[in-house]
C-alpha cells in the first residue's frame, strides 16, 4: 500500500487478463483502491462479498448487479454515467449487458486483489 504521493496514468498501470472477458488494472493507496475493469458483453462476476465498501462508476456500457442473498436478490442495472455504492459485506454479482468500462473504488484496499487471491474472477 502506498504511504506516499503517487502520480501515474492508466496506460502505465499493468493490465491483468483475469479471463477472456475481463481485464483489470488498479492503483492502491493507504486507505483506498481505484480499479479500472474492462468487461466484454456476457462477462459474469460470480456472487461474492468482501468487507470493503465498493463504489462502481460505469464509464461506458452497462452492468446488471444482483445484490443481497440469493433468495431475495435485488436487481440494479447501472449504465454509463451512473454510480452504485455497495456496502461492505453485501453479497453481489454482476453481468456485463454490453462491453463495459467500470471504475471501482474500494475502501479499504482489496487485499485479495493485491495478493492475487481472487480465484472467483479467474
Amino acid at each position: 500500500m502506498a504511504e506516499e504521493l503517487q502520480h501515474t496514468r492508466w496506460s502505465d498501470v499493468p493490465v491483468e487478463t483475469l479471463n477472456p472477458l475481463l481485464t483489470r488494472q488498479f492503483v492502491t493507496g493507504a486507505q483506498g483502491m481505484l480499479s479500472r475493469l474492462e468487461l466484454k458483453k456476457g462477462c459474469l462476476v460470480p456472487r461474492h462479498s468482501h468487507p470493503n465498501e465498493q463504489m462502481s462508476w460505469i464509464e461506458s456500457g452497462a452492468l446488471k448487479f444482483l445484490l443481497g442473498d440469493e433468495a431475495n436478490a435485488a436487481e440494479h442495472v447501472v449504465r454509463a454515467g451512473e454510480i452504485l455504492v455497495i456496502p461492505g459485506g453485501l453479497p453481489h454479482s454482476a453481468e456485463a449487458l454490453e462491453d463495459t468500462i467500470d471504475y471501482d473504488i474500494f475502501a479499504p484496499p482489496r487485499q485479495d486483489w493485491i495478493n492475487r487471491d481472487d480465484s472467483y474472477l479467474r
